[in-house]
């Protein structure tokens, strides 16, 4: 996974960014929705079958956990696939809003 997670980009605008990783052609992407200064909102993943199995998705909330971290953002995971994995990892708590 040290691989997938070294080739995540973000993208951020004023109000919105995402987090992709891309390789042979695919691409998996997260989207978020910035609420306020402190606060993004996790609202979509998607990730083509070329990647199923290999942790992307996991990566991609990885990342975005670790940068709310260095931020000092909470994270609303709105989107089913994020808010199971911060269901199977209570480590995330310190970000999680709620």
């Amino acid at each position: 996974m040290t691989d997938i997670a070294d080739q995540i980009t973000e993208e951020v605008t004023e109000t919105k960014g995402s987090y992709s990783y891309r390789a042979d052609g695919a691409v998996a992407e997260m989207t978020y929705s910035r609420a306020g200064a402190n606060l993004i909102i996790i609202d979509h993943t998607e990730v083509p079958d070329a990647f199923r199995g290999q942790g992307v998705g996991v990566a991609l909330v990885t990342r975005a956990v670790s940068d709310a971290r260095l931020r000092g953002h909470k994270i609303l995971p709105l989107c089913p696939f994020a808010a199971a994995q911060f269901r199977r990892h209570p480590e995330w708590s310190d970000v999680l809003n709620g």
